[in-house]
Parts: structure tokens; C-alpha cells; sequence
């Protein structure tokens, strides 16, 4: 009798299962404090795409859940990437529509149609640092290309809708790195390579390499191209369009000396974000320009050191709330090369997505140029606060929901969401 009361139960536990896994038609993923593994789950959007499904984005619901349809087959992905996942009846996603939709409630539903193509801008010799792009890319299982100058000045940026600047320095001063690793075998290669590349391309010196390299990118956002970048490749980028045709490297880079009243020169009106600062000539400074907090100026520790996410109108302003889709609203500042930008020296034109106000530093920033747009971002990695050359790369495995980390994720989807008329 009581072998048979087993076997009842046994059927009447799998008719519900499978009675539940036939009402249940769609599969959500929530982004809130719930969830396992927050950066696994962009990748799972970002899979589910490329399987010829679209994905949609609820914004500030449950911190940015994803929702798709309940396949056997995106459930078994879930399950394998170990992704918190919800499987909820079609009256239950309803419901969670209506509720979306309320014009009381900051939320509004995105669609996401298509895998963008990405390509990560980056030198393919290794380096002795690493970069949080292409570490997050690969945690959360997103294919990308590197690329690199010969790439880019062959004409190949079109190919793609994604574009990540590794931690470049586009002045053609080696990072400012001289002063410290000079002497170091890394980089006598590296100098040794870029100026071989330079005068592959018919150029004289790495700046101009350099700055013909930015030109294309300019032309890639401008036809429509979204461009991401951090650190040293934020500030530099603009550094490089307003110094077009004056010289700002000192001899130790190039072989000869700085344009005469080179800061009077230089043309902010080229800029994507950045204006009014005063150029670095010195070669033993680890700075570029006044648009960077350094760390004496800042003032903080790793134990003080946060910034603040703003807080947009999801049915209004979808773009810089697609941006800021985070399950934590402050976050732990970090440091770079390039930390954060002194919100004096920043074009009222550009969006500031996140500030750290007691110092006035924006730390990250959002514009439009052309029919494209970009977003710079300030540090080195989210989750090493002061990253130096030689140190060993972040184990994400040990940080799968770090809220810093998310902003880059947030960045890789944008381009996938569904063009939506500007409401007037």
C-alpha cells in the first residue's frame, strides 16, 4: 500500500511539472539582489539573441530583469551558466506589464532584436595589464574581435556595431609610462611595434599613427557606431582630435620637442566630452591633461572612495536608463590611470550617468556624435581598486555580481534595443 502511494505521488509530481511547464510560456531573469550571477545572465541575453529570439529588457523592474520565451532549450542554458531564473504563466508576465506600463511607475519595457557584432580595439600582444572589457566579455560568454591600427585603417570599423577602446593612449606617448618602465623589455616592444606600425602606414611618428586611428573611430560613431571606452583611452581619445596638427610630445617620444604655445593650439571644439583643460608636457608626470582627478586631488581611500548612479525616466530618457541598470545605486569607486573627470572641464552638452559629488568627478559619461553615440568610463577595473602594472588580472568567478562590472554589460546590449521615436 505504501509502495503504492509512492508511485501515485511520483505521477501526480511529474503531471504537475509538466502541466506547469506548459502554462509557463515565458522565462524571466531577474537582476536584482536574487539574482546568482548578474553578469552570466547578459551573456544569456546576449545567446538568446543569436538564437534568432528577442529578448526583453524591462528596465528598473526588479533592478533590469530580461525575459524571453520559455524554451527547453533556454531553460538548459540557464541552468548550465548557473543564471537565476523564474518560469512564470502568460497571465503572470501580463501582469508584470500592466505593471510596467503604468505611467505612476519609472519603468518601461525595451526590446532587444539582434546580436551586435563587437569589436575590442586592443594591441595583440599581450600586455602586462589587463583590461575589464575583454574580461567581462569572456566571463559572460560574448564573442568579440580584436582589432587593432591595421584593422582599423583598412577601412574593417563598419563591420561592426560595437567598438571598446582597450586602455590605449592615443597621444603617442606610450602611456607616460617612460619615466618608471622605460628600461623594461615590455616596453622597449612596444614602442619597437608601434613605431613600425607607424611607418607601415607612411607616417613619421606614433602620434600621427594615433591620431589617424581616432579620426576613423570619430567616422565610425558618426555613421552610427557605438563607442565605449575607459581609463586612459577616454581622455586621450579627445586629447588626440584637439591636438590635430600640433606636436605635444617631449623628445623622449618622438625625437623631438613640443610645438611652440602648444596649449594655445588646441581646438576643444573637436572633442567628444572634454574642454577647457591644460595639457601635461612633463614626461615624468603620470598624467595627460587637467581632465583627470588624480589621487592628491581627489583626496580618498579605498574605505571612502564611492559614486552615485543617477536616476533617469525610464519612459523618457530610455537610453540613459538603459545605461545605468544596476541592482546597487551607490558603487565603489575604483582607480586608473585616467580615475574620474573633473565635472568643470566636461561640455554641458554631455549626460553625467554617475557622479562622485563631494569632489565634483563624473566617473561616467554619455554623449551622442553624429548618428552615433559614446560612453566613456573612468578607471581600470571595478573590482581592484589600484591596479598596477604586473599584477594579475581579476578573477571575475569571485565577483559575479559586482555593480561596476554591470555598467560595461549595460553598454554591450544597448546597441541591440529596438529604435524607438523620441517622444515630443
Amino acid at each position: 500500500m505504501k509502495n503504492k502511494v509512492f508511485f501515485l505521488t511520483f505521477l501526480l509530481v511529474g503531471y504537475l511539472q509538466t502541466v506547469g511547464t506548459c502554462l509557463a510560456t515565458t522565462l524571466l531573469v531577474p537582476m536584482d539582489a536574487s539574482q546568482k550571477n548578474h553578469l552570466k545572465a547578459y551573456g544569456m541575453a546576449y545567446w538568446v539573441l543569436t538564437q534568432g529570439s528577442e529578448v526583453d529588457w524591462l528596465l528598473n523592474y526588479r533592478a533590469g530583469s530580461f525575459a524571453f520565451r520559455a524554451e527547453s532549450s533556454f531553460q538548459k542554458e540557464l541552468l548550465i551558466r548557473g543564471i537565476s531564473f523564474e518560469m512564470i504563466s502568460d497571465g503572470a508576465y501580463q501582469h508584470i506589464l500592466s505593471e510596467i506600463a503604468s505611467p505612476e511607475a519609472n519603468m518601461e519595457i525595451v526590446k532587444l532584436e539582434k546580436a551586435p557584432k563587437i569589436a575590442v580595439y586592443s594591441p595583440k600582444t599581450k600586455l602586462p595589464w589587463d583590461d575589464a572589457v575583454t574580461m567581462v566579455l569572456t566571463y559572460a560568454e560574448i564573442p568579440y574581435t580584436v582589432i587593432f591600427d591595421d584593422e582599423v585603417l583598412a577601412g574593417e570599423l563598419p563591420k561592426y556595431d560595437w567598438l571598446h577602446l582597450f586602455h590605449e593612449d592615443f597621444t603617442g606617448q606610450y602611456g607616460k609610462f617612460w619615466s618608471s618602465y622605460r628600461n623594461q623589455p615590455w616596453y622597449l616592444k612596444q614602442t619597437e611595434e608601434y613605431e613600425t606600425s607607424a611607418r607601415k602606414h607612411g607616417l613619421n611618428k606614433v602620434s600621427e599613427l594615433k591620431l589617424a586611428v581616432v579620426k576613423k573611430i570619430r567616422d565610425f560613431c558618426a555613421g552610427g557606431g557605438f563607442l565605449f571606452a575607459m581609463c586612459s583611452a577616454t581622455d586621450t581619445y579627445d586629447i588626440a582630435l584637439a591636438a590635430e596638427g600640433v606636436d605635444i610630445c617631449e623628445h623622449m617620444f618622438d625625437g623631438d620637442g613640443i610645438t611652440p604655445g602648444a596649449q594655445q593650439k588646441i581646438d576643444y571644439s573637436k572633442c567628444f566630452a572634454f574642454e577647457n583643460f591644460n595639457l601635461s608636457f612633463n614626461p615624468y608626470e603620470y598624467e595627460y591633461s587637467t581632465i583627470d582627478n588624480n589621487a592628491q586631488e581627489r583626496g580618498l581611500t579605498e574605505q571612502n572612495d564611492y559614486f552615485s548612479l543617477f536616476e533617469f525616466s525610464a519612459k523618457w530618457d530610455q537610453i540613459p536608463t538603459m545605461l545605468t541598470q544596476c541592482h546597487e545605486r551607490v558603487l565603489k569607486g575604483f582607480m586608473g590611470q585616467t580615475t574620474g573627470y573633473k565635472k568643470a572641464q566636461i561640455k554641458s552638452k554631455v549626460l553625467v550617468l554617475g557622479e562622485n559629488k563631494s569632489i565634483q568627478e563624473a566617473k561616467y559619461i554619455h554623449g551622442t556624435f553624429g548618428n552615433g553615440t559614446w560612453t566613456f568610463y573612468g578607471g581600470h577595473d571595478p573590482e581592484d581598486y589600484q591596479h598596477f602594472v604586473g599584477e594579475e588580472p581579476t578573477d571575475l568567478n569571485l565577483h559575479p555580481n559586482s555593480p561596476g562590472f554591470r555598467l560595461i554589460l549595460n553598454n554591450i546590449l544597448f546597441p541591440a534595443a529596438k529604435k524607438k521615436k523620441q517622444k515630443t
